[in-house]
């Protein structure tokens, strides 16, 4: 007796063809790092996760726990923007320099008059510009995320240049931005209320103390933009947008879809983020330096191509960024607790980038042969 076909076209069902989420091969990933760095402390005498102090209650590694959470969260704010920009198609290598030239200029409007009595020394303008609310620093360094971002989006959208050379001018220049604005020296002393975007306790706050960890607002922040930015790739048509010009332009183009504006719209986006990140890390760090965010752009790629974002375009999620970014501060704490020198932790995180980028494009080739 032939098998029913009736709905489907006069084709069956095949459950070994049946797929799952790519995310579930990323998160696969990040477990078998997580027991492998626990195999070789253990070999050490110690442990990766958990708590092996008598002196010390609860199970888990608290102080281990917080700083992966903490070295990512910053930067895994901007992997949000550059996770976008790579489903279009593009890329952004400015992300990094747009972090220090709007760090110099958030710090500059944050400043507090006086410090312990005496005027600010590292005061940048005249009283005007001291002891404003906290709202001002944020809205400029925003503001000026915006504007790398239109700029970068109005490049490669209407001057037709890769988007490898228009945001790699955009970094250049960004940098340069930043040296200039105070002839290359910090920018301190912010105002106390600055001071605690970053380094508050919303969470706790908000928990009645039940999730209290002090300076875990980047973390907080990181996670309700990735949830935001997960619901907006997922079921707006912004999102659909996004995937449909990255899976093949000219259709997208064909089907109505204005692409220019959305490419502007996508880059703005990721500047705004970049400035995000750059205000949290001033008020972590409660000072701003030209330096600041130095290989953030590579690092935030790193974590969406680790994290299953294909770099050809129309295929990856937000979800596999955070994945790809919990891999990536694993690999950081895991090298750290195994006592590895950090030029060797370099040399390994450029394996694992170049494997990944490898491993996509095998699926890719594998796709396409069906």
């Amino acid at each position: 007796m032939a098998e029913a076909t009736h709905g489907l076209g006069g084709l069956k069902y095949d459950p070994a063809k049946r797929t799952r989420a790519p995310e579930w091969n990323v998160f696969a990933a990040l477990v078998l790092i997580v027991l492998i760095f626990e195999i070789l402390n253990r070999m050490q005498g110690g442990s990766f996760l958990f708590n092996m102090r008598d002196n010390v209650d609860g199970l888990f590694n608290q102080q281990r726990l917080d700083i992966m959470i903490l070295q990512v969260a910053i930067v895994g704010i901007i992997a949000l923007g550059v996770t976008q920009v790579i489903i279009i198609g593009g890329i952004d290598l400015s992300s990094g320099s747009v972090v220090g030239a709007t760090a110099m200029v958030v710090m500059s409007f944050a400043q507090t008059a006086t410090v312990n009595g005496n005027p600010n020394p590292k005061a940048i303008f005249g009283d005007w510009a001291m002891d404003l609310p906290v709202i001002v620093p944020i809205a400029i360094g925003l503001a000026c995320g915006l504007f790398a971002g239109l700029v970068n989006g109005l490049l490669v959208a209407y001057t037709k240049i890769p988007p490898f050379i228009a945001t790699l001018g955009m970094m250049v220049s960004a940098r340069g931005a930043a040296r200039w604005w105070s002839n290359g020296q910090p920018v301190s002393f912010p105002t106390e209320t600055f001071g605690t975007l970053s380094n508050g306790d919303l969470l706790g706050t908000l928990t009645f103390g039940l999730l209290h960890w002090p300076g875990q607002n980047p973390a907080v922040v990181f996670v309700v933009l990735a949830i935001l930015f997960h619901v907006i790739m997922s079921y707006t048509l912004y999102g659909k947008r996004s995937y449909a010009i990255g899976s093949n332009e000219a259709a997208a183009r064909m089907s109505g879809i204005n692409v220019d504006r959305h490419k502007v719209l996508v880059y703005a986006i990721a500047g705004v983020l970049a400035a995000v990140a750059a205000v949290l890390l001033t008020s972590k760090n409660l000072t701003a330096q030209a330096g600041m965010g130095v290989m953030y752009e590579l690092d935030a790629i790193a974590m969406a191509v680790i994290g299953g974002i294909s770099l050809a375009g129309g295929r990856g999620s937000i979800l596999g960024t955070v994945l790809g970014a919990m891999i990536f501060s694993v690999i950081i704490s895991g090298f750290t607790s195994i006592k590895l020198d950090a030029y060797y932790q370099e040399m390994v995180k450029g394996a694992i980038i170049v494997g990944a980028v490898v491993l996509d494009q095998w699926r890719q080739r594998k796709r396409a042969r069906g």
